[in-house]
């Protein structure tokens, strides 16, 4: 490899202004580590349809810079991301499939902008990560988990499949077929414990400890070479990829898009406001 193969076109993160957005926070802290945190606390950092937007924005705006890690977190001490807020998910089922399948685009557009950064995302994983949260969470490189974490794929409870966000594709690949399945089937919460057991996370930090344990281990990737890491990652990912990413992607769209036109979604969202447990028909 040439001296010119590993050059970046990146600017000064020391110079940089983060973009102002709503939903989400992005600062920069010394040794070139930003972190981007999911700032809705009130609603349980739950995803809204501006979420999806700003996780574009973020990551575009850090892509070109010299930083050398991100943090996602959660903002507060309760969840990390509790998925869609299905107080406002009503907006999906009153798209038409090509509205629907633009927003689609550009959510899995936003998560796939984060997963494909040039250097490493670390996930600091507290309380729940569920739905899309937990989507977010697999689309980092590393996540640490404090004993509160749980995931759980729970597309299922709102009338939705894993094929969304790129869950089906990621989490395959982190804890096998077998295991996804029941996972994906079930939308059980998978504990912190169990978590670095399966693959699902990597090791289990104390709660008061996990942000702190996250800069640490950014730092720790910030003395190596920037060169060096960001073609690690590129290798690991693009290596990873036996089968396509962007084919997993459309086909998850795709799915997606069909099953809003379906009356079990619809149902789960009026069980939901009516406090009862959805009456499934598969239809």
């Amino acid at each position: 490899m040439t001296q010119m193969d590993t050059r970046e076109n990146t600017s000064v993160l020391s110079n940089y202004e983060p973009p102002r957005l709503e939903t989400l926070t992005l600062e920069v802290l010394e040794g070139k580590i930003a972190v981007l945190t999911i700032n809705r606390p009130d609603r349980m950092n739950s995803m809204v349809v501006k979420m999806f937007e700003e996780f574009n924005t973020a990551a575009y705006a850090l892509r070109d810079t010299d930083a050398r890690a991100l943090i996602i977190r959660g903002a507060g001490d309760r969840v990390f991301c509790a998925g869609f807020d299905l107080d406002e998910i009503s907006v999906i089922t009153e798209m038409g499939v090509r509205e629907f399948l633009k927003f689609q685009e550009t959510a899995t557009g936003g998560l796939a902008a984060l997963r494909h950064l040039p250097f490493p995302v670390i996930a600091a994983v507290h309380g729940a990560a569920s739905g899309g949260g937990m989507s977010l969470a697999l689309a980092a490189d590393i996540r640490l988990v404090a004993p509160t974490a749980k995931f759980n794929a729970a597309f299922v409870k709102v009338g939705l499949s894993v094929g969304e966000l790129g869950t089906s594709w990621q989490l395959t690949r982190l804890v096998g077929p077998g295991r996804a399945a029941e996972i994906a089937y079930t939308a059980r919460f998978v504990g912190a414990e169990e978590a670095v057991r399966i693959g699902l996370a990597n090791r289990v930090v104390p709660s008061e400890a996990l942000f702190d344990e996250a800069v640490a281990l950014a730092e720790t990737i910030a003395t190596n070479s920037p060169g060096g890491i960001r073609m690690s990652k590129r290798a690991l990912q693009r290596n990873q990829e036996v089968t396509s990413y962007a084919a997993a992607l459309e086909l998850e769209n795709r799915g997606q898009a069909l099953l809003t036109r379906c009356a079990d979604m619809p149902e789960a969202l009026t069980a939901f406001k009516e406090k009862r447990a959805p009456r499934f028909t598969g239809t």
